[in-house]
Order: C-alpha cells, then structure tokens, then sequence
C-alpha cells in the first residue's frame, strides 16, 4: 500500500468517525427531516466557505452531478433518520457499494471483479432484511428514504473522484447551498431551543463540514468503491451512538440485515487485498 492510499484511508476513517454522529444528533432534535437537513447544509456550507474561500462558479457536468448527488444525499439521509431507527437509516445508505461500483465501471472503467458481484448479492440479502424491519414497525417511508441516500452515495463517490482535479470541495459547497434551498420552501417554523441550536452547529461545523473536507482530500487517493469501504466506521459507530443515548436498539432484523452488509463490504476488501498481494508476488517472481 503505497503513502498516498494510506493517507486518503486515514482521511476516510477520520471521515466516518466523524459521520457516526449524524444519528444521535438527529434523535435528539424536535426538528423535521427538511428543518435539519437544510439547516445543517447552511451552516456546513459556511464551514466549507471558510475554507475554500472563494466560490468557483465554472460549473463542469460533472461538478453538476456531484452537487445533485451530493444535496440529495444529505436530503435523504436526515429525513431517513426522522423517519426510521438511526440503525436502518445509515445501514441502508450503505447499499452504496452496488451503485458506486456499477457507475465506477460506466464512468472510471474501474473493472467489477468476481469479489464485488459476491458482496453486491450479500448487501442486498442485507437489503431485504432491513427492509423486512421496517415494514414490520411501519418505518417504509424512512427506509424507502434510506435506500434512496443509497444510491445518491454510491453516485456521488464516482462523481467526486471524477472531480479529484478540479478542487470537489467546491461541489461539496454548492451541494450544500442546493440542499439548503430545496429545503427551504418545507421547512415552516422553526423551534428555536438551546439544545437545537447546540446540535446544529455540531452538526453543521463538525459533522457535515470538516468531514467533507477531509473527504475532498481523500477522494484523490482511492477508489470509488474503496471511498465507501473504508467509510465503514459509520454505520458500525452510529446506531451505537443512538443506543446508548437514545435508548433506540435495534431490532433482530436489522442486526442480522446489518451485519450482512457489514460483513460483505469487509470481506470484499479482504478478498482483494489478498487477490493484489498474489498477483504482485507472480509478478516479482516471473521477473
């Protein structure tokens, strides 16, 4: 592994880490889903701002792709999480790995292997007993919202990385300000309390904006797949969060669907690591 992946590896573990605490946040608001997710865009593009400075209004097809997917990503994401346990919000984003990596070989040529057709059939198994939760408990609405934050996730990580050149903080920004004003017109009154405030600062500043600038940074350095893979701590830390101070658990099936999920995404990487320390030792050897 070479200096340059292991740094945007640690960018991404940062990243998740934290992510992770999107959910507690979340739970712990009187907030709706268009109220957080706009609001927190707001002050993380403000963060972001600060950052980049200036605003880069050349807008490539791709830089428009990642902003959409980016906004809508955020969008799903936080009303998935008033709608559904923190559990299945998050696990249910991780569907990410089958977009990314079909998208990954439309777009990067990034070839799918048999490791990633395996993973893909274990995450959906995944899938279907996440979902199996939710209609069980009538939470369709926040997992159909989840699954939704899937897709665009799987999208954005392709379309970031085909933005790696051209500063993807900048369509991090953007994404930001779109999500804000799509939410806007949904919002209606906002209760203003203390501890609102407190989490969406929090949630503005340090979970949405300076992991997103670590992301930027680490986009450069890995794969579009390998983006969701080392961004595992996420969905393994956050409903943990929930649980212990929300008293939210998790129920049988969502264990069992997100350990599914959990485990295909590990075992993909594992396979392929050792697949490339293989391949390098013919390699040397044939030399």
């Amino acid at each position: 592994m070479g200096y340059e992946r292991r740094r945007g590896i640690v960018l991404l573990v940062l990243t998740s880490a934290l992510w992770s605490m999107a959910g507690v946040l979340m739970k712990y608001m009187s907030w709706n889903g268009p109220q957080v997710a706009g609001i927190r865009s707001l002050i993380a593009a403000l963060t972001i701002l600060a950052y980049i400075k200036k605003p880069n209004i050349h807008f490539t097809k791709w830089r428009v792709m990642a902003i959409l997917s980016y906004s809508l990503t955020v969008m799903f994401f936080s009303i998935a999480n008033k709608n559904t346990t923190a559990a299945n919000a998050i696990l249910l984003q991780y569907t990410g790995p089958i977009y990314s990596a079909i998208l990954g070989w439309v777009f990067l040529r990034e070839k799918i292997h048999r490791w990633d057709v395996i993973s893909i059939i274990a995450i959906l198994a995944g899938v279907a007993l996440l979902v199996k939760e939710g209609l069980s408990t009538g939470n369709w609405l926040g997992d159909a919202a989840a699954l939704f934050s899937g897709v665009t996730f799987g999208a954005l990580s392709v379309f970031m990385r085909m933005e790696k050149d051209n500063d993807p903080a900048q369509s991090v920004f953007w994404g930001n300000i779109l999500c804000f004003l799509l939410m806007l017109p949904f919002m209606g009154r906002v209760e203003i309390s203390a501890p609102n405030i407190i989490c969406a600062l929090v949630l503005g500043v340090f979970q949405l904006g300076l992991s997103y600038i670590l992301f930027t940074k680490a986009v450069a350095y890995v794969s579009a797949l390998e983006i969701v893979i080392f961004s595992i701590g996420e969905p393994i830390l956050n409903p943990v969060w929930v649980m212990l101070f929300q008293g939210e658990i998790p129920g049988p099936w969502t264990v069992a669907g997100g350990a599914t999920i959990i485990a295909a995404v590990v075992g993909r990487e594992i396979w392929r690591n050792r697949h490339e320390t293989r391949k390098a030792q013919a390699e040397i050897q044939a030399v």
